[in-house]
């Protein structure tokens, strides 16, 4: 028998209800079954099927915590949101994107780094409140879509830390089914967009007020 990345990063059915596959352990089955040198996100999108958006939600979630990369991550999450609204069943990112060709080593160091926190979190996380999936991939869609945009416009110095966290967790809400965990992260994300929106029209009042003194 033949065990591909795919086969080994999927969810494996169990009798019953189905128990969703924690984040971290498939994490740690991305880190484990990583090529030595370089991946592709196309390569990770065909060994994390159906846990594509949460996973790479997540992922490139804290990479936008890091300053001076949270606009390239923004605009790359704006990929996956939109095709969550649009009910993908997969994030599909554009063949020229999907075939660069990254170190291994980057995203091994992401994985260590999240993977210590991503455990400790699990022992509260469990499903619950779970709600339709149609719908709700559409919401955390439109929510991470918006959070992705003050990620690229924010005017202010390390205004990028608090909504990388919060599209992080939401992530992880969504990941684990949680639907206690997504409730609190979608409000923290409502709180985050109308802070970030008040501080970008401020911002722009004090623009005009400046040029008039002029």
């Amino acid at each position: 028998m033949i065990v591909t990345s795919a086969t080994i990063l999927a969810p494996q059915p169990t009798a019953g209800a189905r128990t969703p596959t924690p984040a971290s352990v498939v994490l740690q089955r991305l880190h484990d079954e990583a090529p030595p040198n370089h991946f592709t996100l196309g390569w990770l999108m065909v060994g994390l099927q159906r846990r594509s958006f949460g996973i790479i939600t997540l992922l490139l979630a804290l990479v936008a915590i890091a300053p001076g990369i949270s606009i390239a991550a923004g605009m790359l999450l704006m990929i996956p949101a939109f095709q969550m609204v649009a009910g993908k069943p997969a994030p599909v990112f554009p063949r020229l994107v999907a075939d660069r060709s990254l170190p291994t080593r980057h995203l091994a160091a992401l994985v260590q780094r999240c993977l210590p926190v991503l455990r400790y979190l699990e022992r509260g996380i469990h499903p619950r409140w779970r709600t339709p999936l149609g719908p709700t991939k559409r919401i955390v869609g439109i929510v991470i879509a918006l959070l992705s945009a003050t990620l690229i416009v924010s005017p202010i110095p390390f205004s990028n830390i608090v909504p990388a966290l919060v599209v992080a967790l939401i992530s992880i809400g969504y990941l684990e089914e949680d639907g206690v965990l997504l409730s609190v992260a979608l409000l923290s994300a409502v709180i985050t967009l109308a802070v970030a929106t008040m501080t970008v029209w401020e911002t722009v009042v004090g623009a005009k007020w400046i040029v008039g003194l002029w």
